[in-house]
């Protein structure tokens, strides 16, 4: 196919955050989530990595059960069960309870019906 560009699992975002980011992190831009493949300062464009598996900061003293929809809290850069005000990035993959600093999460784009 002449108009196949890559395969979409890591793309080149700049940096929204003042403060920047470390590698590890969430990082949305627009509708677009990924987590950082390495350290960045606000505007510079980073790998981001957009599918797979990873540990990520959830919200303190929420457990969440494995299958629970997640969803990005912009505001305080962390995951959360919260769908209101926030974006849907993935499912838990394992438990986290409420003592644990991060959640495991599958980046997917599911449907928020969950049809």
């Amino acid at each position: 196919m002449r108009n196949y560009v890559q395969p979409g699992d890591s793309l080149a975002l700049a940096v929204p955050y003042a403060g920047g980011v470390t590698s590890g992190q969430g990082v949305l831009v627009g509708a677009l989530f990924g987590v950082a493949a390495v350290d960045g300062v606000q505007n510079a464009v980073i790998e981001c990595q957009t599918k797979g598996v990873f540990d990520i900061t959830k919200e303190p003293a929420l457990a969440i059960t494995a299958g629970a929809r997640v969803f990005w809290d912009n505001t305080n850069r962390r995951l959360t069960t919260t769908a209101t005000g926030n974006f849907q990035v993935g499912l838990a993959t394992v438990a986290a309870l409420a003592a644990d600093t991060t959640v495991r999460a599958v980046l997917l784009r599911v449907p928020a019906s969950g049809a």
